[in-house]
């Protein structure tokens, strides 16, 4: 039986020059090549030494390109089994209200979610003021592990009044969307939101949920839903994984 050799890694392009930090000027290659398909997801890269030399670079600068890469997500490396392209960004539109599930069903995969926890306590004051309802007033706070393909992706935190969505804890939450539950078993449904984004890293115990490595890059997704009637119906704060989404927004033209 022939043993099969294993993949060389591809040529990296060397074209560097005066003006711009070169670990800057590496990084940027390596990210058109990343974009371009010429270094495909799942890809191995060169070794440091290949890529030192590819470069003519120390391994400090070059280690120093590759910790840009890897903070974004674009890289992963492998102990003792080396550096690795990522897998392709999913993109989520910024500036629509959708659904994880509907989302992620219209690009063909196949959503799950894991309930961390269900607990129904007294409203924290910020939160009962951005819902609009009294002091310590009942809500449920949710916790869920968001899913594609079984691969963890998204940590979704989020808070609903009691006494609007009572007995919610009788619904399957693994296996249906909450905005559905809200408007199928309640009538309710999320007509728009407000929302902000912002880039931050996971903690020890996201990292744990998440499976990626303490200090990972992540999307911070804040919302505040309301319904038809322009009342607030939910509170949400939800971390992507910064390696596997993509936000995107329209811009509208210069006035």
């Amino acid at each position: 039986m022939t043993r099969r050799r294993p993949l060389r890694p591809p040529p990296l392009r060397a074209k560097l020059s005066a003006g711009i930090p070169l670990y800057i000027q590496i990084a940027e290659t390596l990210l058109a090549q990343i974009k371009s398909g010429e270094l495909a997801p799942g890809r191995r890269l060169p070794s440091e030494r290949d890529m030192s030399e590819s470069f003519k670079v120390n391994r400090m600068t070059l280690r120093q390109a590759l910790n840009n890469l890897e903070a974004q997500g674009l890289i992963a490396r492998r102990q003792g089994d080396g550096t690795y392209v990522g897998e392709s960004k999913i993109e989520r539109q910024a500036g629509k209200l959708v659904s994880f599930t509907k989302g992620m069903q219209k690009r063909g995969y196949a959503p799950g979610a894991k309930v961390i926890s269900f607990e129904r306590r007294p409203a924290e004051p910020t939160i009962a003021k951005e819902l609009g309802l009294r002091a310590s007033a009942a809500v449920y706070y949710v916790r869920r592990i968001r899913m594609i393909m079984q691969e963890p992706v998204m940590l979704e935190s989020m808070v609903l009044p009691v006494a609007r969505f009572p007995d919610l804890e009788r619904f399957d939450l693994t296996t249906r969307s909450v905005y559905e539950i809200l408007e199928t078993e309640y009538g309710v449904a999320v007509s728009r939101a407000r929302q902000s984004l912002e880039p931050t890293v996971a903690t020890e115990y996201e990292a744990q949920l998440l499976t990626v490595k303490e200090g990972a890059p992540l999307m911070l997704e804040t919302r505040l839903a309301f319904d038809k009637n322009d009342q607030p119906v939910e509170y949400g704060r939800d971390l992507y994984r910064g390696d596997r989404f993509r936000f995107v927004t329209e811009i509208a033209p210069l006035e």
